[in-house]
């Protein structure tokens, strides 16, 4: 019997911890319906509006430029000591390749669906260099 009244807080303790993380994922789960909702709400308006955007917000050549200037040393200095630490090869060189389109897509101005693609699959390649880089790392 004296077993029993030891092990009665513990027990207590621990359905009190479950009910604080049942507590805090039900939390989680309304908020994320909540983006979701917005996010349902909200993407169709800004996909219409894109047209309108684009036009008033035509940054010019200038700005691919200019994030490709950035882009450009951050990332060699990113993923070569990426390199250094894990030795992995693969980011380093879907890096380089997404670098690649990105200068590429200037090439293709005069063709805007082109340059789109041409971008945004080495913005894609690129980003996914860095995480595998990332993860590489152990951060």
């Amino acid at each position: 019997m004296d077993d029993m009244k030891y092990h009665l807080p513990a027990r207590v303790e621990e359905q009190a911890m479950r009910a604080r993380l049942v507590s805090w994922f039900d939390g989680l789960a309304v908020g994320a319906s909540a983006l979701c909702l917005i996010h349902c709400l909200a993407l169709p308006i800004v996909i219409a509006a894109l047209p309108a955007l684009a036009a008033r917000l035509d940054l010019g050549e200038g700005f691919h430029l200019g994030v490709l200037a950035f882009a450009l040393p951050v990332s060699a200095v990113a993923l070569g000591e990426g390199w250094r630490r894990h030795r992995g090869l693969t980011p380093l060189f879907v890096g380089a390749a997404g670098l690649v389109l990105l200068a590429a897509g200037l090439a293709f101005e005069e063709w805007v669906a082109v340059e789109t693609g041409v971008t945004v699959a080495g913005s894609l390649l690129l980003a996914g260099a860095h995480v595998a880089n990332w993860r590489g790392r152990g951060v």
